[in-house]
């Protein structure tokens, strides 16, 4: 992906920005409730019938997502939480941005076509995020594919920009979904390879089982012998 190499590169130089900002003495998670703000505030925008004005607010408010990692690196406050937090929230930030657009879409002539687009769209980005949720959990990385969320929020902001939001909705309802599966793929691809990853399943202990049922046949047969041979004896007893 393309935004997995200028990524890199983008998070050097936010160092600065993390280390000017860490003066202000906010929290890095007080960072990411701000940037789900912005987004809530993107989504108005769009909702009240000024698309254009929305994508220039997105791009803005989707730069200001990395505000919280840079702030929380240049402090050195990284936390487990920080990361579970910023994850969570970007779904968020996602998701009410399509609200908001079909919200619009609902008072323009496509929102029936507009409606069905957002909703397929919405559920693939999501679907993109759980699939690799779901592979880092079992010891996977899967930041494969085509649209990550800066390539949908890049995509998303340029057709609201020119007024063609379905444009972006038609191709995110695509490709997201191919990028959901091409992660499946490649997560099932390392699975295969990984030696480690069938779970062997011990066996039941057939044979110990049988042999411990022998002794328990043999012990009645012994019992029984005796029996007999003690009514023999009584029998004969009687007889003499």
């Amino acid at each position: 992906m393309i935004s997995e190499r200028v990524g890199q590169w983008v998070r050097h130089y936010m160092l600065h920005v993390g280390a000017w900002l860490a003066k202000s003495r906010i929290s890095p998670n007080m960072f990411t409730i701000i940037g789900l703000l912005l987004n809530i505030g993107v989504a108005a925008v769009i909702a009240s019938g000024h698309p254009r004005w929305g994508g220039i607010f997105l791009i803005i408010a989707s730069a200001f997502d990395m505000v919280d990692g840079a702030v929380a690196r240049a402090t050195n406050q990284m936390s487990k939480f920080g990361g579970f937090l910023d994850s969570t929230l970007d779904r968020y930030s996602e998701i009410v941005v399509y609200i908001g657009l079909l919200y619009y879409l609902n008072q323009t002539g496509d929102d029936h076509i507009g409606a069905m687009l957002t909703v397929i769209a919405a559920t693939g980005a999501l679907m993109i995020s759980y699939a690799r949720a779901r592979a880092e959990a079992v010891g996977y990385g899967a930041s494969v594919g085509l649209v990550a969320r800066p390539e949908r929020v890049g995509l998303l902001a340029i057709c609201l920009i020119i007024n063609e939001p379905l444009w972006a909705l038609w191709i995110l309802a695509v490709a997201t979904h191919i990028t959901a599966f091409t992660r499946i793929y490649h997560v099932w691809r390392l699975s295969r390879a990984d030696p480690g990853n069938i779970r062997a399943t011990p066996a039941k202990p057939v044979g110990k089982t049988a042999s411990a049922r022998q002794p328990t046949t043999s012990t009645n047969h012994q019992r029984g012998r005796a029996g007999a041979r003690k009514t023999g004896d009584k029998r004969s007893r009687r007889s003499s």
